[in-house]
């Protein structure tokens, strides 16, 4: 199955998310979400095949989240076309590691649902 983790490097919850694909032999591909930010294409084709609610995709503890009052949009009605523009704007708003694999999307380090997804 071919693994693409997006992270963030300096990130503790990357850095043991790697780790742990690492310790579970999971092949992956790494990319640095900041110099390769996903598409706004690309996050909508993910978002659909996770399954999950658009607002996880959010770096919602990030500063820019709270900066850019992005709950606020969110609840006054913010369309998912303007969310994946917004989000593909810049790598800190995008919630990490985010997995993309045949059949899954996984946003944040789960170890459960990783183990369920990848092992």
């Amino acid at each position: 199955m071919a693994v693409l983790f997006i992270e963030y490097p300096k990130c503790t919850t990357c850095k043991k998310a790697k780790k742990w694909l690492d310790e579970h032999g999971v092949e992956y591909v790494d990319r640095h979400i900041v110099e390769d930010n996903p598409t706004a294409a690309e996050l909508a084709e993910w978002h659909e095949r996770s399954g999950l609610p658009l607002r996880r995709f959010f770096n919602t503890s990030g500063m820019k989240y709270r900066e850019l009052a992005i709950k606020a949009k969110l609840d006054a009605g913010m369309t998912d076309e303007e969310a994946y523009e917004l989000l593909a704007t810049d790598g800190m708003l995008v919630k990490r590691p985010l997995i993309v694999a045949d059949n899954v999307v996984l946003t944040g380090f789960k170890e459960d649902a990783w183990a369920e997804a990848l092992l």
